[in-house]
């Protein structure tokens, strides 16, 4: 994964196993719109293909920000990487799909850059983080 910058960097990754073929789960997880029905808190727009737009709102109420990307590689069905441009969340966003015989492992990594006072917390952020994105993937996988 390329850095965006020299700032210190917190990096999650998680994924799930799913029963389907690798372009249906592309499919799926390509699919902007659809991504609220699996990805917690959170809903999406954009456009697909390198240079395209995307637009996610995430969180609650107050709580909820918006989370600006640009698609900075798009292999379909394999893998699709979004520079995170927003004031709040910027970095490196990958999602991949592997095949595993008969079944896809769909991979979601956050490499995301913090202004220094957040990188203290940085520990502390990337447990309830990496338990929401493993929620999310099972959400995903009941979807499949």
């Amino acid at each position: 994964m390329t850095r965006t910058s020299s700032a210190p960097a917190l990096e999650i990754t998680a994924s799930v196993l799913v029963q389907a073929e690798p372009a249906r789960v592309w499919s799926l997880a390509m699919d902007w719109g659809r991504q609220e029905r699996w990805m917690l808190a959170t809903r999406v727009q954009g456009g697909q293909g390198a240079g395209a737009g995307v637009v996610a709102r995430t969180g609650f109420g107050p709580a909820a920000f918006t989370d600006t990307m640009v698609i900075s590689e798009w292999d379909p069905p394999r893998r699709c990487v979004v520079r995170h441009t927003g004031r709040l969340v910027r970095g490196i966003g990958v999602f991949e799909v592997i095949p595993r015989g008969p079944l896809s492992e769909f991979a979601w990594t956050e490499e995301l850059d913090l202004p220094w006072p957040a990188a203290l917390g940085s520990r502390l952020a990337a447990r309830p983080a990496r338990m929401i994105m493993n929620a999310s993937l099972r959400r995903f996988a009941r979807l499949i």
